[in-house]
């Protein structure tokens, strides 16, 4: 019997060392497609600046920040292959960032109606 039997970790075909948790990644069309998405979330939130949205201005560009985060912290940074520890330390981080900037438009009378 061969000590290379009794490791603990498999070594693949290009030397990296595979302790069971691997996961597969996607092809780099995959990644092209989301970030054209992304670019296309970004579009439209620059956008905003010509396109009157009146009360929904705001709440728009929330929602596509929240999912271009989303998508750049589960897809990029591969969060949703890791411990869900850090998924929720990523988005608690992200909820107290939006109700920090929304406590400070409030402060400044932004949601008043002029």
């Amino acid at each position: 019997m061969s000590t290379t039997e009794n490791l603990e970790h498999v070594i693949d075909d290009h030397g990296d060392v595979d302790d069971g948790d691997y996961h597969e990644h996607h092809s780099d069309a995959y990644y092209i497609k989301v970030a054209l998405i992304l670019a296309v979330i970004t579009a439209l939130e620059t956008s905003t600046y010509w396109i009157d949205l009146g009360p929904f201005f705001m709440p728009a560009l929330l929602a596509m920040m929240v999912i271009k985060f989303v998508m750049v912290v589960s897809i990029f940074m591969h969060l949703k292959f890791d411990n869900k520890i850090f998924s929720y330390m990523f988005y608690s981080g992200l909820i107290l960032a939006v109700l920090v900037y929304v406590a400070a438009l409030a402060s400044f009378n932004f949601f008043s109606p002029t």
